[in-house]
């Protein structure tokens, strides 16, 4: 499973996230991404934003209509996962 390094731009503190899936929906890219490599655990969806450059920034999704429209795509490609 890949891994990727995200740094909080607020306090420079950096966190490594695994990445379980990506799904592209109306161009904008987003991330299933959890804090254990295996097993259960905490899950986040991240969504690409617009950056300068070659770094992307992510955010967390917040908006609920948004977060349950793309819970429901991940659920579909992914039999064994339960997103709540």
């Amino acid at each position: 499973m890949e891994s990727l390094l995200f740094t909080d731009p607020k306090t420079g503190e950096t966190e490594s996230f695994y990445v379980i899936e990506e799904t592209v929906l109306s161009g904008t890219t987003y991330l299933l991404v959890s804090l254990e490599e295996e097993g259960d655990s905490q899950a986040l969806i991240l969504k690409a934003l617009p950056g300068d450059g070659e770094e992307i920034t992510y955010d967390i999704v917040e908006d609920d209509a948004e977060m349950e429209a793309i819970s429901r795509i991940f659920m579909e490609i992914l039999d064994d996962i339960v997103i709540e």
